[in-house]
């Protein structure tokens, strides 16, 4: 494939990609807030711990052998077919083990509920191990269109056609297990129905010693992952009750969301399209740059206004009985550009050679983190919120770092980007506080959050359209191309920021 065909098709699946991600944004938002209203912080507790086992388990599943359908610069009908096979076989195994142990997670937990959760969760972990290479395979194939509507469907299907009608009658905890489940199952049918692959046994064939040893080093970076991710949510669940998990995680949830939709929109791509530069690498690190530039620059102020915004932000959507999550909510959104930064950074790894760096340079803060956790977890919501964020961040700087090292690049490469963005992190802060601090006499939190938000809109929109260079010619040129009516405002000269070319 020619270098031109290769970036239109990338640009195209990223265009596709980022409008499905804002729908799937908009509905997801609109459908937490609804469920949380109706079912309460200890629904959503136990949502949480199961929600917590169901992504333990779909790495136990064989999540690996979809990703390597992904990874691979080619694939065979016996590639998928082999792919498909144990991934079903380990997805139905961890399904029956799942099952079983709800008593025993119930038990640990101290909350009865956990097992009809974990339970029905089960199913859920079948499913998608199911649907894992159709799935893959559409990202493979960049058909982000296709991709982004099927996941769209599927969380309507799941969370407002079942899961909305079943809290209003009284199913509790169970609405949002139901949910899951349909999310699942349309998907799995949606993701087959456009990305048919033959589903033909095949347990052996001669790259399946290949394939075992990327599924292998996929699993052990998810583990690493999982705990990284979940494990202060097991804290909470088991020092404190799931009362403080349904806060937490709905906080967590909640800032993470603009984080998961861009790397939604972003990972994918970069990763499929990076699995065919893997003999390119100045065109690999250009494209990573571009992505690391966007997020830096836009991402960091957009994280410190929504932190700004954070408490009027839940007691309009949530209500009062959510105010305890806001503190730990603002904090979680000022970690979205380390976030952002480190999952785009993993690809670059995964396409250089380096797939099993990811988990062994984490396994040292993990170590760290582990008993910190356990040490905070009696202080409350907020402590282990603030460990979380320093796990965060120091993951960001890990992984970060090595993409940089496998680039053959340095930290001054992406120093200009983080300057820029802490500079307009710095305009909308003061901007917000400034129409925070106009409408204060009126303690309404939706006048408060329209003229916060309004104003920190009005400040970075006035700024670039006063000095558009103020992007920088990266981020300038990533919006004129996703915006092309924008693109002769953003048409600036390219300036010298050490990044390779």
């Amino acid at each position: 494939m020619t270098a031109v065909p290769l970036v239109a098709l990338a640009e195209r699946a990223l265009k596709w990609s980022a409008l499905t991600t804002i729908l799937r944004f908009v509905l997801q938002l609109g459908a937490q807030v609804a469920l949380a209203r109706m079912l309460g912080p200890g629904n959503f507790g136990v949502y949480g711990i199961g929600m917590a086992v169901l992504t333990f388990a779909a790495f136990l599943s064989g999540a690996s052998f979809s990703w390597n359908l992904m990874l691979m610069p080619s694939v065979s009908r016996d590639d998928i077919r082999f792919s498909f096979t144990w991934q079903l076989l380990a997805g139905l195994l961890t399904a029956c083990a799942m099952y079983t142990a709800a008593p025993a997670l119930a038990i640990f937990f101290g909350d009865p509920r956990v097992e009809g959760m974990v339970q029905w969760l089960s199913l859920a972990s079948l499913l998608m191990a199911a649907s894992g290479p159709a799935t893959c395979l559409l990202q493979r194939d960049l058909n982000f269109r296709t991709l982004g509507l099927v996941q769209l469907a599927s969380y309507a299907a799941g969370y407002v056609a079942v899961g909305v009608p079943m809290a209003l009658m009284g199913y509790g905890a169970q609405a949002l297990a139901a949910a899951c489940v349909v999310q699942a199952a349309v998907t799995l049918v949606g993701a087959y129905a456009f990305r048919p692959h033959s589903v033909k046994p095949l347990f052996s064939h001669p790259g399946g010693a290949a394939a075992l040893t990327t599924g292998r080093t996929v699993f052990l970076t998810n583990i690493v992952n999982w705990l990284l991710s979940n494990l202060d949510r097991v804290v909470i669940g088991r020092v404190l009750n799931a009362h403080f998990v349904g806060l937490y995680t709905v906080a967590y949830n909640l800032a993470a969301i603009p984080n998961t939709l861009l790397l939604g929109a972003l990972q994918p791509a970069f990763l499929a399209a990076g699995a065919k530069l893997q003999q390119e690498p100045k065109r690999l690190a250009q494209g990573w740059l571009l992505g690391l530039a966007c997020v830096l620059v836009l991402v960091t102020p957009a994280s410190a206004v929504f932190a700004l915004l954070s408490a009027d932000l839940v007691r309009l959507l949530y209500g009062p009985a959510w105010m305890d999550s806001a503190w730990v909510l603002a904090l979680l959104f000022l970690c979205l550009p380390a976030w952002s930064c480190w999952g785009l950074s993993t690809p670059v790894l995964w396409n250089t050679g380096r797939k099993h760096h990811e988990f062994l340079l984490q396994l040292p803060l993990l170590a760290l983190a582990a008993p910190a956790w356990w040490l905070f977890g009696p202080e409350g919501i907020r402590a282990i919120a603030a460990v979380s964020a320093v796990v965060i961040y120091a993951r960001a700087i890990v992984i970060v770092g090595a993409a940089l090292r496998a680039l053959g690049l340095s930290w001054s490469a992406i120093l200009p980007y983080a300057l820029r963005g802490l500079g307009l992190a710095a305009v909308c802060t003061g901007a917000v506080l400034a129409g925070q601090y106009a409408v204060a006499s009126l303690m309404y939190p939706a006048v408060s959050l329209s003229a916060g938000g309004a104003c920190a809109l009005a400040a970075m929109v006035a700024l670039v359209l006063a000095r558009p260079q103020v992007l920088g010619s990266e981020a300038g040129s990533a919006l004129g191309r996703l915006i092309p009516a924008f693109a002769p405002r953003f048409a600036v000269a390219p300036e010298p920021e050490g990044q390779a070319r």
